[in-house]
């Protein structure tokens, strides 16, 4: 069961941005973030804002879809992982040693198209964030935050 459950009604990437610094002001370190939602929602503007409140330079923040993972060092280590390219199951959680990310229990985890690691167990401290909405459209960003999660395939 999730511990909290929020909406958002994002109508711009300032926005958007804004909701991520507002996330990453609440991250104490060894947070999972899980994020799900169509190409162009705004899953990195997000990460970007998240890392911007973490001391990390928005600039330095792209979409690690070609590199699997870029690892960004700020107030903590963030792993932001992108999945999109990858098939669904183990190995995509193979594919970027995910295993091995999590070993670092202070670290901030984020992971793009996280629906493709199935039924991956993660420890506990799991946030998923879903955006939905494209184009011009506003964005619905629904955040929950888990104590523990078996994460299940959508």
């Amino acid at each position: 069961m999730p511990a909290q459950v929020s909406t958002v009604i994002s109508q711009s990437e300032s926005e958007t941005f804004t909701l991520g610094q507002s996330l990453g002001r609440e991250l104490r370190g060894g947070e999972i973030i899980l994020l799900d939602g169509p190409l162009g929602a705004g899953k990195t503007m997000l990460v970007k804002g998240i890392a911007d409140a973490l001391g990390i330079d928005q600039e330095e923040v792209t979409s690690p879809s070609f590199t699997l993972v870029n690892p960004h060092q700020g107030r903590w280590l963030i792993y932001h992982i992108d999945l999109y390219r990858l098939d669904q199951g183990a190995s995509a959680a193979h594919a970027v040693d995910l295993d091995e990310v999590l070993t670092d229990e202070d670290a901030v985890v984020i992971i793009e198209w996280a629906e493709r690691l199935g039924h991956y167990p993660l420890p506990d401290n799991v946030w998923r964030i879903s955006i939905s909405g494209d184009g011009d459209a506003p964005r619905r960003i629904a955040v929950s935050k888990y104590q523990s999660l078996m994460l299940e395939s959508t």
